[in-house]
């Protein structure tokens, strides 16, 4: 059966794609605001290079919920494989043709820049390869942090300047947690049947209560983590203007408190509402930051 363009990258999950690029551009835009030398083509290569590295973990992920059951006809999921429009097979050849040209195109970046981009880039690769199982064993939290905070800021500082600036980690606390809620939000909706598919989620652990207010932290928090920084005088005041993405986090906390199930209407697209407060949050982060170089 022959897909349309338009299907293949529907297949991939664009609308996540925020979780992955964010890092890269506020750990570039923070070292230029900090008045490092930032190389902008090389910062858009490490862009393009871990949205393909995203495609393919969320390719290869629906594969593996596909084939252990946890996605299933009465379960909120993409319904590619479930529907019979694409075949495992044809998933499998998308996912490793990804990371093919992902790792081609890291390999040239570590001949552009240095060996130390090497075990960065291998780190993400092997863990978007397991996320599934480590996510089955109540791991995927602390997977996203590192595949999509730490590692893409420390490899971004790397990539663009050269040099390991450790000072990007500031940003790995805010923009990390807004990206784990998007998972968390997913794994509280899925508590049930993720259970029926005996697997353990760390929103299993928790519990519904709990994890619910943990969700309420992670989009809440990073408005008082960038708050502090800009007290203790880390960040500029210019960063405030992050306040303007305050009322999508508000309304997604609102939305989760009144969710007597989590599988009601105002939280089966939690998670994409999620990610939708992460791209706002970021990019009036990077607003902020520009603000601060020429005011």
């Amino acid at each position: 059966m022959k897909h349309s363009l338009k299907r293949w990258v529907i297949a991939t999950r664009p609308w996540s794609f925020p979780a992955s690029a964010m890092p890269v551009l506020t750990s570039a835009f923070w070292l230029w605001s900090c008045g490092k030398d930032v190389c902008w083509w090389l910062c858009g290569a490490a862009l393009l290079n871990i949205i393909l590295v995203h495609a393919a973990g969320n390719v290869w992920s629906d594969i593996a919920d596909y084939q252990c059951g946890v996605d299933s006809e009465d379960t909120f999921c993409v319904r590619t494989l479930l529907d019979g429009e694409f075949t495992v097979a044809e998933f499998k050849n998308l996912s490793l043709w990804l990371n093919f040209v992902a790792i081609l195109m890291g390999l040239s970046m570590v001949w552009l820049t240095g060996p130390l981009l090497l075990p960065i880039g291998f780190a993400g690769i092997i863990l978007s390869f397991c996320y599934p199982r480590l996510k089955y064993r109540a791991l995927g939290d602390l997977v996203i942090i590192l595949c999509y905070a730490i590692l893409p800021m420390i490899g971004t500082s790397y990539i663009v300047s050269g040099h390991v600036w450790w000072e990007v980690l500031w940003l790995a606390v805010p923009v990390g947690l807004i990206t784990v809620a998007i998972l968390h939000s997913n794994n509280l909706r899925d508590i049930h049947t993720d259970s029926r598919a005996g697997i353990k989620t760390f929103a299993m652990i928790m519990g519904r209560s709990l994890g619910i207010w943990l969700y309420v932290f992670e989009v809440i928090f990073p408005f008082v983590w960038l708050l502090g920084m800009m007290v203790f005088d880390v960040a500029s005041w210019w960063l405030l203007v992050v306040i303007l993405a305050l009322p999508i986090a508000v309304r997604n906390v609102r939305s989760i408190l009144s969710c007597r199930e989590m599988n009601s209407t105002e939280c089966v697209t939690l998670d994409e509402k999620t990610a939708q407060l992460q791209l706002a949050f970021s990019l009036l982060l990077i607003i902020g930051m520009i603000l601060s170089v020429y005011f």
